[in-house]
This record gives structure tokens, sequence and C-alpha cells, in this order.
């Protein structure tokens, strides 16, 4: 029998035990919270207040601030704008309907623009950042950043966009830009590096070519926040660095010049420095405002520009591909000379046509020119004169020098990448494409400036400035370089090529320069006997300051502006006999069918120091239509020189 003395002793002891037990667990439980609570306040302090941080501070990656391109003059042609855009953070949004709905209100979006946005969503991937607008004002700003507490996810930027202030004057020289692409990140480390939202990169033209130069790098900026995520005050803002300026030697005036004297017409024009190969002016028309391109282009904006029948897209400067009709009729008399083939004196007798193997070629001048010498033919573009001079001379030794003088070859190949070659036939060329054997007809139909040739109007500057300057090669520029040679080291170098010219160099000396460099690029004459380049200067001064020249009628009389040219005229299709009894006028012809018009030409005459050409698609004739383009663009080359050589000598002061 137990006890009651036990039954209390047994009662204290489970109590104690209890009491004990519980006393362990609070000692445990409370250790465990001292432990943790060390834990997190010492050992694992930085990793807490980093998160703490980054929930109180925000971290933006700004847009880098892209060069800017200067003409001549050091006039801003591509610059840049601040603008503001929102974006929207999709990781970040609570409620991306809710979200849609304030800013639909907000910004006052009509429906379209709602149902656009909605859409650029559901394309994207979910981790990217959605672009609500690009170009918000001042008042949107102001208002988006009011309700900023209430639009979880919002993000209001302070962004850089382009700026083309001269529109369609400069679009085919500067190309330009447009928000980056896939491929633009794959293929560019520099862009993908820089790259934040909506950054724009080059697309084309030299916007392209520059794009690891332009594109400069990223600001960092810092806010504190509150717990809604609005700005408080900014802690801390890193600069980041501008885009390299690009300085072009185009001249806006001249180029705004071009594109006046092109508008309603489908063409080219370029201006050329005959001695440091600057290019002065090099516009295509029809053209477009880059500018509607920053914020994406319209469907409708796009379709007028891509089903415009004049081609506003192509640069035909440098992508267009013609045949040179007669303004190739200076290298062909230049070659026949060099060769030996005919000299000055050599006659032919035009009477309109000319029969070879039951072929008719005929001349441009119905009746014919009568009895023609080198010269008179030259000044008087007589087709069956050269029709001979071809057949004599042979299209693989025109080849020859055609290739020497800039056709055939690209131009501006360092920063374009849309220039075509261009082609100048000959025996082998057709042999190799076309599997055929060259026959006598095509010989003398390339003697016109007919048949396979093709060549850009920029390869015909080209050839005239290398004409114009006694015969010596040039290396074509668009962009201005500290070392690049000056005006007066190149007219150094051509006179001392001419003087040794003839004199034998050492093959040692020869493999010396050569590896070395010594000198810099070399202004070689790519002439046998000057006097001959000299010849063929003076019968285009004659085709333009002569009566019966063909360009006469564009002559000016002043000395200060007096210039030599070549006009041309290059068939489209071949005319039929019955069209030539017709005789129509351009006017009375389907356009697509017209000839095109060209013109080449340098000046001043006395002391040459530019080189022109003009091209008119379907334009009719070179004496009518080309021609009188370059009179008006020769008075303000000339005008504008003396300013071009001030600026020019106040760079080689300050180099």
């Amino acid at each position: 029998m137990i006890s009651g003395v036990d039954i209390g002793y047994k009662k204290l002891h489970t109590m104690n035990r209890r009491v004990f037990l519980l006393s362990l667990a609070k000692v445990v439980l409370l250790g465990g919270i001292i432990t943790r609570l060390f834990s997190l306040q010492i050992n694992e302090n930085k990793k807490y207040l980093t998160l703490s941080d980054k929930n109180r501070l925000r971290e933006w990656k700004l847009p880098p601030t892209r060069g800017e391109f200067l003409d001549y003059f050091g006039k801003v042609v591509a610059g840049n704008l601040k603008v503001y855009q929102l974006h929207v953070v999709p990781e970040q949004v609570e409620d991306f309907k809710y979200l849609m709905g304030r800013l639909k209100f907000i910004l006052e979006l009509d429906n379209e623009q709602f149902s656009k946005i909605i859409k650029k969503k559901k394309k994207q991937k979910p981790w990217e950042t959605l672009i609500i607008s690009e170009n918000l004002t001042w008042d949107q700003f102001s208002k988006v950043n009011f309700y900023l507490h209430e639009l979880v996810g919002a993000k209001p930027v302070l962004s850089v966009a382009r700026s083309y202030p001269f529109r369609e004057n400069y679009t085919h020289v500067l190309g330009y830009v447009s928000q980056a692409s896939e491929n633009d990140l794959i293929n560019n480390e520099v862009i993908k590096k820089n790259h934040v939202p909506g950054l724009r990169v080059g697309k084309i033209g030299l916007e392209k070519t520059f794009e690891n130069d332009l594109i400069g790098t990223n600001g960092i900026q810092r806010y504190e926040v509150n717990a809604y995520g609005k700005r408080i005050n900014q802690i801390d803002f890193k600069e980041g660095e501008k885009g390299k300026n690009i300085k072009l030697t185009i001249d806006t005036e001249v180029q705004k010049m071009s594109n006046e004297l092109l508008i309603g017409k489908s063409g080219s024009i370029s201006v050329m420095d005959i001695f440091t190969g600057d290019v002065i002016a090099m516009h295509s028309s029809p053209s477009f405002d880059p500018n509607i391109f920053l914020y994406g282009i319209s469907h409708n904006d796009w379709d007028l520009i891509r089903k415009d029948p004049l081609k506003p897209l192509i640069n035909k400067t440098i992508s267009g591909l013609y045949s040179p009709g007669s303004t190739i009729k200076p290298i062909v008399a230049l070659s026949a000379l060099e060769n030996d083939v005919i000299s000055p004196n050599f006659k032919v007798r035009c009477t309109g046509k000319m029969e070879m193997y039951g072929q008719t070629y005929h001349c441009w001048k119905e009746k014919g020119h009568g009895v023609m010498n080198l010269r008179n033919a030259i000044k008087q573009s007589c087709d069956t004169y050269f029709y001979e001079a071809a057949r004599k001379l042979g299209v693989d030794r025109l080849n020859l020098t055609a290739l020497k003088f800039g056709l055939g070859n690209k131009v501006l190949k360092d920063y374009y990448r849309n220039e075509k070659e261009g082609l100048v036939p000959s025996t082998e060329w057709k042999k190799n494409n076309l599997g055929r054997g060259w026959v006598l007809g095509e010989t003398l139909i390339t003697g016109i400036g007919q048949g396979y040739i093709q060549t850009t109007p920029l390869q015909l500057c080209l050839m005239t400035a290398q004409l114009a300057n006694g015969g010596f090669k040039i290396y074509p520029r668009i962009t201005v370089e500290k070392n690049q040679d000056s005006f007066e080291k190149i007219k150094k170098k051509m006179n001392k090529a001419l003087i040794t010219k003839d004199e034998k160099v050492s093959p040692i000396r020869k493999v010396g320069e050569e590896l070395f460099n010594i000198g810099g690029k070399e202004h070689t004459p790519l002439f046998r006997n000057q006097e001959n380049i000299k010849f063929v200067l003076e019968a285009m001064s004659a085709s333009t300051n002569e009566v019966m020249g063909t360009s006469y009628g564009s002559r000016i009389d002043d000395p200060k502006y007096r210039f030599a040219g070549k006009t041309g005229t290059a068939q489209v299709k071949r005319i039929t006999e019955e069209a030539r009894e017709l005789d129509l006028k351009t006017s009375q012809i389907p356009y697509e069918e017209r000839d095109h018009a060209l013109y080449v030409a340098f000046g001043p005459y006395k002391n040459p120091r530019y080189a022109v050409s003009v091209f008119v698609e379907h334009g009719g004739s070179g004496s009518s239509t080309a021609a009188p383009i370059a009179k008006k663009l020769f008075k303000i080359i000339i005008d504008r020189h003396e300013l071009r050589e001030k600026v020019r000598k106040e760079n080689l002061v300050g180099a």
C-alpha cells in the first residue's frame, strides 16, 4: 500500500522534471534566437545590408550618348536630342492589367495606341523590358512621375535620341539608326555591352560603318526610393563616355543645292576634290527623312517609301549601275592615244551610220557629222568616230585604261558596304562569265558606253577627277582624319612622281619603299604621255565652251566659273527603225523607256580643283538635262572654295 507521502513525492518529482525540461527548452530556444540574431547582425551583416540597400536603392543603366557627325565646317548634321520615355519591367509588375489601365488614363492613350502596346507585350519574352512610349511630352513625363507610387513596375527614363536636322539631304550619306535587333546584339560585342532597352544603333550608311566609334558607353544612375518605389533622392551618378564625333568632307550648302537640283527627279550628283579625293557632295534622289525611323516607322510611311517608283531606298550614287554613255569617250580617246592606235589628226567620215557584217551602227546625229578629227569627235560626241576608234583599239586595251581611272572598282569601299563594283568588260570576262567569245560589234558599242559596261555615278566622278588633276591616282575619302595628306603634300607627291616617272628605280629601293610605306599613299601617274591627258582635257573644254560643243548651251563665260565637261546619253532599250522614223520628243516616250542623262565635268578650267558627275535617270539627253544642273552647281562650288580653303588652312595650323 502506497502512502500519501510517496504519492506527493512522485508528483513533485514529475513537476520538477517538467519544469526542468521546459526551462531547458526555453534556454535552447532563447539560445537559438540569440545565435540567429548574432548570425544576422554580425556574420551576415553585409549580405542583408546589401539586400536592404537593393530594396531601398535603385540603379539605372543609362543609354550611351552617341557621337555626332559634323560637316567640313563643323556644322552638326547628325546630333542628339534628350527624350522622355516610359518603360515597364514586367518582372516588377504586380497587376499588369491594372497598371496598363492606369497608364492609359494618365497618358490619354487612344484604343489603337493601347492595342499596339498589348500586342508588343505578347510578342516579347517575359523578361524583356516593355517600352510604353519612346517620346513622351514633358506634361506626360511629369504626370507619370507624380503617379509613380501607384505604378509599380513603371520606369520613367530620360534618354537620348538621334536627330537629323537636314532631313533628306544627308540620308544616303549618313544612313539612319533604329532600335537594336537581336542580330545586332549577336554580331556586335560593343552593342551588346552597352545595350539598354530602346538603344538605337546604325542600320545603314556611315551610321553603321562607324557604329563602334559612335556608340559611347553607358552612364549609371542610383536613386533612393521609398516603400512604394518612388524616387526620393539621387545617391550617385556616373557619367558615361560620349561616342566619338566624326567630321565629314561634305559641304552642307553644296549638298543642299544638289538635293534642290534633283527634286522631282531620280538621279545622283557627286562632287570631288581632284587632288585630295575629298567628297564635297554625294546626293541620291529621291531621298527620305531618316527621322521617321527613330521611333518606329508607320506602315503607311513605309509603304510610301517602299512603293515609290523612283526608288528612294536605293543609293544611286554608289549602288546604281548604269551604262556611262558618251561620258566614256574621253577614256576611249585617251586609251587610243596612249596605245598609239590613233593620233589627234586621225580622221573618220561620219554619215550618220556605219555598216559592219550586216549590222547597222547609228550615230546620234541622223545625217552625220561629216569628216571628224579626234578633237571635234569629242567636242561633238560623234558616235561613228568612236566606233572606229574602239575597233582599232580593242576592248582589252580599253579595259585596262578604264580600270586605271577608277571604273569597275568600288570608290568608297571602306565606308559603304552596299557599294557596287560595276563592270568594265573584256574578252576574258565574257568567256569566263557567259561562256561565249567576244564579237567585234560588242567592241563598237562599248566604245560609246553601251553594252555590257556598267558604272556608278561616283566612279564617273573619280574618272573625271583623275583626268582633271593631270592623270594621277587619288584616294577618295568622305571623313576628315588628322593623319591624312594635305593638298600641298599631295601636289608635291604628284610633281615628284612626274619627275621620277621615267627614272629607273632599283628593285631593292622599290621593295623597301613599299615595305616601310615611305611617303604614305602613292599618287602614281596613270598615263604614258601626259600630253595625251592635256589633249583630252582641252577637247572637253571645247565640248563645253565652243560653238557646236554638245554642252555649249550650259557654258559660263566668266573665267572664274568656267568649266569643261562631257555629255552622255545612255539608252535603256534598243531603238527600232520605226522609233527612229517617228523621232519622238522625250516627253512623248514612256518614262521607263527614256534615255538616261549624264554629264561629267571639272572646273575651274584654268586651275581645276573639283570634278562633278550628274546623272538623271530617264532624263533624256545629257546636254538638255544633266549639263544645266552642273552649270548651277559649279557656281556654288567655286563660290564656297575660299571658305573651304580657309578652314583647311586653319586645320593645318592646328594640327
